[in-house]
């Protein structure tokens, strides 16, 4: 196994994608079907507070785009994207590769401080020491550092500059725009769930967007701890559960934090990120109709 698989147990991407979410009376699928991805999907279709509608077609949220296939190129060049923000770190893209976009996709770098979550997993996995591990990852050991990472979305200046920056980056834009990190479910969570927020959908509503990760994810990250046990890196790769999947704790605390640092949302939006009020309206006016 590559020295890279540590890491790949939380962020790699599957090879084949999921069947499209269900639809009705040909409205369009929230679940994207890309060869390459498995937690793709359209943040169209949340109603908001005013009863208004985020569209479809205008802002999409992903895992990292370095192992589409030919095929999925061509469908993700099918979504008409102008930009994609990269929200990975320079030693996640050094590791799992640049983004494979279609022709006349700019990419953009949005880099957000993953608290070294990259050379810790890489670390203890790779000890194949199933004492080390479990005082590592065991006993709220992993949910305590996902909830310090999400904390840290927050508190560290940079991430809220890049999160700022992307927020403006999506405001700004044209044509369809998507944004991910590896796995498309903290960093790119926080973010989706900071412009839902931003544009009058219901924090309950969001949370929910937030944890469809889950159920996309599960079959690929199952088998990703599977091959780290067979491969004789863990004996309990269950350890890692907590730092695969997304939780309500999770997404609380980066909220919680938020309101603790700023006294409220609308004040981290402007303050902490950075938006103005024309910021905003221009966010708004992308995104809902």
């Amino acid at each position: 196994m590559a020295p890279v698989a540590a890491h790949a147990a939380t962020t790699a991407p599957a090879t084949t994608a999921p069947a499209p979410a269900a639809s009705v009376s040909g409205a369009p699928s929230r679940v994207l079907s890309v060869p390459g991805l498995v937690n793709a999907r359209d943040l169209g279709g949340y109603t908001t507070y005013d009863g208004k509608t985020t569209k479809w077609g205008t802002v999409y949220r992903t895992e990292t785009l370095s192992k589409l296939t030919p095929d999925g190129v061509n469908a993700v060049g099918a979504l008409g994207l102008g930009k994609v923000v990269d929200l990975r770190t320079t030693p996640e893209i050094s590791a799992d590769g640049t983004d494979r976009l279609p022709p006349g996709v700019t990419a953009v770098a949005r880099p957000v401080d993953d608290t070294s979550l990259f050379a810790f997993i890489g670390g203890v996995v790779r000890s194949k020491d199933p004492v080390y591990q479990q005082a590592q990852l065991g006993n709220g050991a992993a949910e305590a550092r996902m909830t310090a990472l999400y904390r840290g979305f927050v508190t560290n200046p940079g991430n809220r500059a890049q999160l700022g920056a992307a927020i403006k980056d999506v405001a700004n834009s044209t044509k369809p725009i998507a944004f991910h990190c590896s796995a498309g479910k903290d960093r790119t969570g926080v973010l989706a769930d900071t412009i839902l927020r931003a544009v009058g959908v219901p924090a309950p509503t969001s949370e929910q967007d937030y944890l469809l990760s889950n159920s996309l994810r599960a079959a690929t990250d199952k088998a990703l701890r599977d091959q780290v046990r067979a491969a004789g890196y863990m004996q309990d790769p269950d350890l890692l559960i907590p730092l695969q999947e997304v939780r309500s704790d999770y997404l609380a605390a980066f909220r919680n934090q938020a309101v603790a640092d700023y006294g409220s949302f609308g004040e981290f939006l402007t303050r902490g990120l950075g938006l103005s009020v024309s910021d905003l309206l221009k966010l708004r006016s992308r995104t809902v109709s």
